[in-house]
């Protein structure tokens, strides 16, 4: 089998059907009725392949129904799979009262502040707030797992972290996917299934030091930083060395300052498989362990793939990524 393992689309549409099509999967009409009914097209793979989605499928794109359409399709035609992104995660809580605080009545999961708003708005603009179709898709969402594990390796949007996983495994589903419940009480601040959460779906963050914030590329201040979790040996080093952040967002920090009681550690044997982190430039391996796929099809860079031989996992190569590069 080889996995199509296709990174962050953020609602690029034209992108995924080029990409789709440079892979080699073809649109096909499954009409099994003689109606010829177009819901049931998907985009086929060829021939012992199937598609994982890395999450992070909507916002911040011009086409985010039609990319959820094709997704989906592929997921329900049992070609394809796909993991829960931080926006997906988002999208719940942005549309979700909390129940937990009787001094919150009437406020959601993920406040309605400008930043929100605007990080949310092409979604919106597309699926309105409330609307049947925006019940539809909430609930689509709560059929992504978090995670996915198979015998040749493992999927995550952001972070392999098995210790924050058993955290939340006795709040989802035996398939890894969030509840009604889990979503409520993963968006707690301050607890710890708040913060397992955070660290699958957004990654290893630390805290700045000494009152430091900064302000990333949607305008909002940061107290914490991104690093890059698969280097190793990260505690101690300047944070300017292991953050992963734009370069506007470091210039923010002073050079001498430190990461402090930073200790992760990847647990596991297999190749990991991430998103979310807004690579550039030509695709490569992370580590002799680790991919991201994300290299910012919403941005500067181009919607990516990396085929992974389930026969033969590793060693990780630069030679099994593909790029999507519109003519």
């Amino acid at each position: 089998m080889i996995y199509d393992v296709i990174g962050d689309i953020h609602g690029q549409a034209n992108k995924l059907k080029g990409l789709l099509a440079q892979l080699g999967y073809t649109l096909t009409t499954d009409d099994n009725t003689g109606t010829g009914d177009a819901s049931k097209s998907y985009y086929a793979p060829p021939a012992g392949h199937q598609a994982i989605f890395i999450g992070d499928l909507i916002d911040r794109g011009p086409q985010e129904v039609e990319t959820l359409e094709i997704v989906f399709a592929m997921i329900d035609a049992g070609v394809a799979q796909a993991i829960m992104g931080n926006h997906e995660y988002n999208a719940l809580a942005y549309a979700t009262l909390d129940e937990h605080s009787a001094e919150s009545e009437g406020r959601y999961l993920r406040s309605h502040n400008t930043t929100h708003e605007r990080q949310h708005q092409e979604f919106l603009a597309e699926v309105p707030f409330g609307s049947a179709k925006h019940h539809y898709w909430l609930s689509r969402f709560y059929e992504l797992p978090l995670w996915i594990e198979t015998d040749a390796a493992c999927f995550v949007h952001a972070c392999w972290d098995v210790d924050n996983m058993a955290v939340l495994k006795p709040l989802l589903t035996e398939d890894h996917c969030l509840t009604p419940k889990a979503l409520q009480l993963t968006s707690q601040k301050g607890t710890k299934e708040y913060d397992a959460l955070e660290r699958v779906l957004k990654g290893v963050e630390i805290p700045l030091p000494n009152g430091l914030t900064f302000t990333d590329k949607d305008g909002a201040v940061r107290r914490n930083m991104r690093v890059q979790w698969w280097l190793p040996d990260l505690n101690d080093k300047y944070i300017v060395d292991i953050a992963r952040a734009a370069s506007s967002d470091l210039a923010q920090i002073p050079k001498d300052t430190r990461a402090e009681n930073l200790d992760f550690t990847l647990r596991t044997d297999k190749a990991v498989f991430m998103g979310h982190y807004w690579l550039t430039g030509a695709p490569a391996p992370l580590s002799p362990q680790v991919v991201c796929t994300d290299y910012s099809a919403a941005g500067p860079g181009y919607l990516t793939a990396y085929q992974l031989d389930t026969t033969r996992p590793l060693p990780l190569s630069a030679d099994n990524f593909v790029q999507y590069v519109p003519a």
